[in-house]
């Protein structure tokens, strides 16, 4: 059998780099070389080739019709290289890859807090966390588990509960804002994400729903809290979620109510059909956490 001799490797890169990017400077920022060496490269290669791959015009580079056709069949190639390579050093690593989705409240303020322990017991699963506060849907999301607000009945799945829903306003001690004053002339911080959970407490607490507050919405909780923070107004807050600020006492809760939602709460979800290791191994993780 005859084997043919390959291109120039290094030349044949920083063509397929150039030719990709259009850009001579931004290959070479991906190549991590200097523009001059990208172009001797690909010189060397029209040299060896015997034809032209690219044209300036007007200042701007683009591929000959030979260019473009090189390209289209080189590009197929270093994909192939590029996902052989990957699959050869995660399977040296035996890593796995866990993808789970949270909005974006919960993660910042409780689940990221906890991960570092978690990667410290299993170093071989790495955790791709991703934000949504839109319900799962395992049929068409790449993910293989999540954290989902509800009661946690989702047909198909399996849920364990992670926090107590207790709802308490919560306002930064600067404000002084006494029980007795029924939030009369205080500003009330809304969550869009959960925009009845005022009116709730509200009602639980037997205080009235009046209408000339004055208020101020947020697209997320972790915005309302951290207006809170910052002295803003008052807004209500699932107490785990803001546990850290309360031991602290940057922030206080001002009224004694505590509203409980029960089972209405945070749930780690995943499809009732689908094992792995990796997914056994973070739900014990967190089971060891409550």
């Amino acid at each position: 059998m005859t084997y043919r001799l390959l291109p120039p490797l290094n030349p044949v890169r920083a063509f397929e780099a150039t030719g990709r990017l259009l850009s001579i400077s931004k290959a070479a920022e991906e190549l991590a070389v200097t523009p001059a060496a990208v172009s001797r490269q690909v010189k060397t290669l029209e040299l060896y080739l015997g034809v032209e791959l690219f044209d300036r015009v007007r200042g701007r580079l683009e591929l000959t019709s030979a260019g473009a056709r090189y390209l289209s069949e080189l590009m197929p190639v270093f994909t192939t290289l590029r996902d052989a390579t990957e699959h050869v050093r995660t399977s040296g690593r035996r890593n796995r890859i866990l993808k789970i989705r949270s909005p974006a409240t919960f993660a910042v303020r409780w689940l990221i807090p906890r991960l570092a322990g978690f990667h410290r017991q299993h170093e071989r699963i790495d955790v791709q966390l991703t934000t949504s506060s839109a319900p799962l849907n395992f049929d068409r999301e790449d993910i293989d588990a999540g954290i989902q607000l509800g009661n946690g009945n989702w047909p198909g799945t399996c849920a364990q509960a992670l926090i107590p829903n207790e709802l308490v306003p919560v306002a930064a001690p600067s404000l002084h804002i006494e029980a007795a004053s029924k939030l009369e002339g205080e500003t009330i911080l809304h969550s869009l994400a959960r925009p009845e959970d005022w009116n709730l407490w509200l009602k639980a607490a037997g205080l009235p729903l009046r209408k000339d507050r004055r208020e101020m919405r947020y697209e997320t909780s972790l915005l309302a809290y951290q207006a809170a923070l910052e002295g803003h107004g008052i807004a209500i807050a699932q107490r785990a979620l803001v546990a850290s600020e309360l031991a602290e006492g940057t922030l206080v809760e001002p009224f004694p109510f505590v509203l409980d939602r029960k089972e209405h709460t945070y749930y780690f979800v995943w499809p009732a059909n689908r094992e792995s290791e990796a997914l056994a191994g973070f739900r014990g993780w967190l089971q060891n956490l409550l």
